[in-house]
């Protein structure tokens, strides 16, 4: 009789969301937006508009989207089963961004450590550099033997890169004590170290532009750079692109703890957003060290 009423309590059920029209929207909003980038690519004259209206359609409906989830939530239809599906999916989505990264970190050790020596003749490569690129002699950085992109200079390491550092890793500590905080029931310690989260990833992202100007505008350092130039934008672009993702998702949960969506034992959001964001610090690290320094 008590295991028969155990399997009829609700809050041990499985919650199934009802039908919902976001899916659908927002496959249109992804074709809008892809279409608009191609034949933007193509020169057409108005796809840009096309572009940024597919972005600002896409970013509607994900708030939408996002914002029938949070009600969800609020409203106590998850339980722990629906919580445990939520930290399995957050963390297999953690898991494809390490392997998205990984790829291209390993495009980057593959150019210099292979590649590029091959090139210069080393090992198996004489005869590629006796007959196709006589009198290269690789070294790293570089944009190959072609010198595609023209001399550049590179962005030394213990400047705005160092700050940035230092503004990540101060930004992993600020989010911890929050943690901390929402845990412990101290909702104004909570909102203030948060808000200080925010603000750092908002301040790294301002440097992380800097940056980019100058190395446009004085080092002659871009993305058509050859290989080095590739790699140094992909993987810093796409980490500031994390960044910005971060950043806006911060922004988010802050006024989820503001409107008081959290508890001590229930704030699966906050601590997603938290994974996140310290895995763009692990990312920016690997990125200073063999990027920047080495």
């Amino acid at each position: 009789m008590a295991e028969a009423h155990a399997h009829s309590n609700p809050s041990e059920r499985y919650f199934v969301p009802h039908s919902s029209r976001w899916p659908i929207v927002a496959s249109l909003a992804l074709f809008v937006t892809m279409f608009g980038f191609a034949i933007m690519l193509n020169e057409v004259s108005f796809g840009k508009y096309v572009f940024y209206a597919g972005l600002v359609f896409l970013a509607i409906v994900i708030f939408k989207w996002f914002a029938d989830v949070v009600g969800e939530s609020v409203r106590g239809f998850y339980n722990r089963q629906v919580d445990t599906s939520f930290r399995m999916g957050m963390m297999w989505f953690i898991f494809s961004e390490i392997m998205f990264f990984a790829a291209f970190f390993g495009a980057l050790f593959y150019t210099r450590q292979y590649a590029l020596p091959w090139l210069a003749g080393e090992g198996h490569g004489v005869m590629t550099n006796e007959l196709l690129y006589n009198g290269y002699t690789g070294g790293w950085p570089a944009n190959g033997p072609l010198s595609i992109g023209g001399h550049f200079q590179t962005v030394g390491a213990w400047g705005l890169p160092l700050l940035n550092t230092l503004l990540l890793l101060s930004s992993g500590v600020t989010i911890t004590i929050a943690h901390h905080a929402l845990k412990a029931g101290q909702r104004q310690t909570l909102l203030v170290f948060l808000g200080l989260t925010v603000l750092l990833g908002c301040t790294f992202l301002f440097f992380q532009a800097e940056e980019y100007i100058h190395a446009y505008s004085e080092l002659n350092l871009k993305l058509s750079s050859g290989i080095y130039g590739s790699t140094f934008f992909m993987l810093t672009g796409f980490h500031g692109l994390h960044v910005t993702l971060g950043t806006i998702m911060l922004i988010v949960i802050w006024l989820r703890c503001f409107r008081g969506h959290f508890s001590r034992d229930d704030h699966f959001g906050f601590e997603a957003v938290a994974w996140y964001w310290h895995f763009v610090d692990v990312v920016w690290l690997m990125l200073f060290i063999f990027v920047y320094v080495l």
